[in-house]
């Protein structure tokens, strides 16, 4: 991805985006910093579409409860 800066944001291969649906209760400051529209919300939780993520973190400290982060994808774990 290259923003109209020139800036190129390459994706972190191997890692995923991740949102912490504990913490995260739908604020969207992250929505608004996101420069490709990657979040949106459904209901009252971010959702990343992975797929057009750039993984330029600039989302992350907006983050007023530490809920996003981005993650080596063998380190996910599902709990049932």
């Amino acid at each position: 991805m290259v923003l109209l800066s020139g800036h190129v944001m390459p994706r972190q291969e191997g890692h995923i985006f991740m949102v912490d649906d504990d913490r995260c209760f739908g604020c969207a400051a992250c929505l608004a910093l996101c420069p490709v529209n990657a979040l949106s919300l459904e209901g009252l939780l971010a959702v990343v579409q992975e797929s057009s993520c750039t993984h330029c973190e600039l989302c992350i400290p907006s983050c007023p409860v530490f809920a996003l982060d981005i993650v080596e994808e063998n380190r996910m774990v599902v709990l049932v």
